[in-house]
């Protein structure tokens, strides 16, 4: 893993202004908030997701030491 980062090396001030700059040429500046807006919300789908999943894991653990204190 050490290997990649050396490889790419990190990403600067530039590098970040210039993916800006060609995203804002491709999409243009009224789909841009369309585009933070979707982002947003899979986001907060994926999160829900994850929390969703925890607490099913959680309460399948809880369910199988209820039973097996049963026995």
């Amino acid at each position: 893993m050490m290997k990649t980062i050396l490889l790419f090396g990190t990403i600067g001030t530039q590098e970040i202004l210039l993916i800006l700059l060609v995203v804002l040429l491709f999409f243009g500046g009224r789909k841009i908030p369309e585009l933070m807006r979707g982002l947003g919300k899979g986001v907060r789908n994926f999160k829900e997701g994850m929390n969703n999943a925890e607490k099913e894991i959680k309460s399948n653990i809880d369910d199988i030491d209820n039973s097996a204190e049963r026995k």
